[in-house]
């Protein structure tokens, strides 16, 4: 116990301890469980261990400082000791090494036992108690000596609070030891060492002239850190342990500095007027006071003397208080419970002891790793590879889904389309030149005249295939008049009545094929001025212009257009930023090595995977940031692009409809026109052919056949199809194109045919029309008839006069 000035502070012993020797037990247990060459290797740590033991047993140099350096620098020791040669009674660890420690408080009272934890247990005691040594011995009447004093109490306190949360239990957990190392008394030590330290800052503000209520403040604080450490001295294991002076001076300490509270507070109070306050604020400090020093035996005499002129002062100030209330203020004093508490300040904390204690930069016993901590150290790289694989997983999605949402806003080819680099698709590309390659809109025009000649030559086709089975009706009534029941043959409209139906549906084929010509010619006259734009090479040329003044967004296109660039580096920036992240994940990982760590930590190591982990949380949270960022980007950058995607919207559709509406409908349309004339046309000469020559005579009645098949269904309406058709042979010679010659003129014998077959025919490529302007041999109404047994001329035989025009949508197959 010493004291500078009025203010009285405590120190605390070190513990005693026995001599042992601590070299052999651990050299034995290195060669038995490692090697015997790893055991000579580690001599020299050994040796060192022991030096410093031996110190610790008798100190060469006895100042407070140089005992502090020894006694952390064997606690870095026994700190990698314990994870590799654990010590214990256990028979597979070093069980023939036992520690003897003396009471700091006692000494007659001791611990012995074969742990680890006694040892490091009495080495960070006695490392709190040097550190209250060398703050008690400080010079508090300079500046730099207070605050020497004040971080030393605070390093002493680090000392006792580490005792008291990480050592004291496991010591505790293996065996009986002294007071002096519970739980308890680290806590009130701790409390203590605070307390002082806290005091130090009192005498600091007072020095300095702060003001009343900041001093109140301090000093009210230092009251509570003596009241904690009283309450802990009065209860077991400590109230019977520690001599009645520490108990004394705890107890009047947080008397005095509870009535300083109240004394700087009435001060304040004092140059408010308030005072009625400042009155019962006074007789509080002055009852403690004198409470406390009722038991205050054995304290320190400045301690009392300190107590005493406070105690003056504040009933000086008392009786002046009352004097001005009687004759000036007249207010009422409010009593004790009337008042509110006393703010406090707490100014100090406890040094943080695992920092310094830190033993991983140590080079101690290096080369000897257990199993166990190979096996910790396996399962921490686990740890930060599951990191860095998630956080990698983050980065590659916010790429991707960057790239996804930029195509889909069609960025940045749109930005390069405003400031007139715009390209078209290449698929749409494509698609423009094989038009061309086509013939453009002249080609088309010329596949429309083809339709049209194809829909006159059809329509022609049908009516006169009508005008034949009429014919054949009339002539089979007119037999069957002049015959009478002699003509048994069935009536021709019994025979005929799947054709007229099939002819029906032909007749309403071709309308409805008519109607759709006449939409695709509308189409193709509305869309005549764009279609033109299919002529100029390169397509690029005729697409128009974006610049301005073609198109105003509300004359901001540059702001626009400016804010769009900004976000789009920014977010260029933002993924030069998470390759970056990614590299210094990799490089964190490559750099972290906590095997030094892990060899000077003992028992469990989540703690210590928990606080190694947390480096990796800074890159995770620029991570998460990061996308964060680019989320709002991607969003800001949407309201932008739809902005100048305005300027876009009519060019792209401006081609395709170019293509699908004019071209591709046309040719399709006119591909299924063609086949449908054609095929119908197939069906009703080969149809009808087979049906009337099935009615004709013979030269005489008994060749009349009694009966004639049913024409079978029509196939399917290839029109119902869009799919490229092969092409087909339509027939040179098609018996119902040659009138049909009356029974009464010529009598032909039966095994000759009313008409010859036809003819090899002629191979047309698909969707070809005859030709342009085609007339078959029935279009005029008087065709001249054939000779009696020559074949009627054919009505496709177009070669002669007309080649085939090539139309350039339609390649032969």
């Amino acid at each position: 116990m010493a004291g500078s000035g009025v203010n009285v502070m405590l120190a605390v012993h070190e513990k005693k301890t026995a001599t042992v020797d601590i070299y052999r037990p651990i050299r034995q247990f290195i060669a038995a469980n490692f090697s015997e060459r790893e055991a000579q290797m580690a001599e020299d740590d050994l040796d060192t261990v022991r030096r410093m033991r031996a110190d610790v047993e008798k100190p060469p140099d006895p100042s407070p400082e140089s005992r502090r350096d020894l006694l952390l620098s064997y606690y870095r020791a026994i700190a990698l000791i314990e994870p590799r040669f654990p010590i214990s009674s256990d028979r597979s660890h070093i069980n023939s090494l036992t520690f003897t420690w003396y009471d700091a408080f006692k000494p007659s009272k001791k611990a012995s036992l074969q742990s680890i934890h006694l040892e490091k247990s009495a080495i960070l005691f006695n490392i709190g108690s040097v550190y209250s040594q060398i703050a008690l011995s400080a010079d508090r009447t300079s500046p730099a000596g207070l605050k020497q004093a004040c971080n030393a109490f605070q390093a002493g306190a680090g000392a006792f609070a580490m005792l008291r949360e990480a050592v004291a239990p496991k010591l505790a957990a293996v065996g009986s030891a002294t007071a002096d190392l519970s739980v308890e008394c680290a806590g009130m030590l701790e409390r203590l060492m605070l307390a002082q330290a806290q005091e130090c800052f009192f005498e600091k503000v007072i020095a300095d002239g702060k003001p009343p209520g900041l001093c109140s403040k301090v000093a009210r604080q230092v009251g509570l850190f003596y009241e904690e450490a009283h309450a802990a001295l009065n209860v077991a294991p400590l109230n019977l342990h520690f001599d009645r002076t520490w108990i004394s001076h705890v107890q009047l300490k947080a008397a005095q500095f509870y009535s300083e509270a109240c004394y700087r507070c009435s001060l304040e109070l004092h140059e408010k007027e308030d005072i009625a306050e400042e009155i019962a604020r006074l007789k509080i400090g002055i009852n403690a006071l004198i409470d406390a020093k009722k038991s205050a035996k054995g304290v320190a005499a400045p301690l009392l003397d300190a107590v005493s002129r406070l105690e003056s002062q504040m009933n000086n100030n008392l009786e002046r208080a009352m004097k001005e209330n009687d004759r000036v203020y007249l207010m009422r004093v409010p009593t004790a419970s009337a008042l509110t508490s006393l703010p406090t300040a707490a100014l100090v904390k406890p040094v943080s002891m695992p920092d310094i204690l830190d033993a991983s930069k140590e080079r101690l016993f290096s080369n000897i790793v257990p199993d166990n901590s190979t096996k910790s150290l396996s399962r921490y790289t686990e740890m930060v590879d599951d990191i860095i694989r998630t956080q990698a997983e983050r980065l590659q999605q916010g790429s991707e889904i960057t790239r996804v949402k930029l195509k889909e806003m069609d960025l940045p080819d749109s930005i390069l389309a405003l400031e007139g680099n715009l390209s078209l698709p290449m698929d749409l590309k494509e698609d423009t030149e094989a038009v061309q390659i086509s013939g453009g809109p002249s080609g088309l025009q010329a596949e429309l005249q083809q339709v049209r000649d194809l829909r006159r030559v059809n329509q022609e086709l049908l009516v006169q295939t009508e005008e034949i089975l009429q014919k054949e009706a009339n002539e089979d009534a007119q037999f069957r008049t002049q015959f009478g029941t002699r003509w048994t043959r069935p009536q021709s409209s019994t025979l005929t009545k799947n054709l007229q139906d099939r002819l029906n549906r032909f007749a309403a084929n071709l309308k409805q094929a008519a109607e759709s010509d006449a939409r695709i010619e509308r189409a193709v006259r509305e869309h005549s001025s764009l279609m033109a734009i299919l002529d100029r090479r390169p397509i690029e040329s005729a697409l128009p212009s974006l610049a301005r003044p073609m198109m105003s967004l509300d004359n901001n296109e540059d702001a626009i257009v400016g804010g769009l660039k900004q976000s789009l580096r920014q977010l260029e920036n933002l993924g030069a930023q998470r390759a970056g992240l990614e590299d210094m994940l990799k490089e964190m990982k490559r750099k972290d090595d906590i095997l030094p760590k892990l060899m000077a930590t003992s028992g469990s190591h989540e703690d210590l995977f928990k606080k190694e982990i947390a480096k990796y949380d800074s890159v995770c949270e620029e991570i998460t940031q990061n996308i964060e960022a680019q989320e709002h980007l991607l969003i800001q950058i949407q309201g932008l692009s739809q902005a100048t995607q305005a300027q876009l919207v009519e060019l792209v559709p401006l081609v395709v409809r170019m293509k699908d509406d004019a071209i591709n409908n046309v040719k399709q349309q006119c591909s299924d026109f063609v086949m449908t004339r054609n095929m119908q046309c197939r069906e009703m000469l080969e149809d009808v052919q087979r049906q009337i020559a099935g009615l004709n005579f013979s030269s005489g009645l008994s060749s009349f056949p009694r009966s004639s098949p049913q024409p079978s269904d029509p196939p399917p309406n290839p029109r119902t199809s869009h799919s490229p058709q092969p092409p087909f042979h339509r027939p040179a010679g098609a018996g119902f194109c040659q009138p049909y010659p009356p029974y009464s003129q010529h009598q032909q014998s039966p095994a000759q045919p009313p008409y010859p077959a036809p003819a090899a025919p002629y191979q047309q490529d698909f969707g070809q029309p005859a030709y342009p302007g085609w007339r078959g041999p029935y279009y005029n109404a008087h065709a001249q008839q054939p000779a009696p047994g020559h074949p009627p001329p054919s009505p496709y035989n177009i070669s002669q006069q007309y080649p085939p025009h090539q139309g350039g949508y339609y390649r032969p197959q």
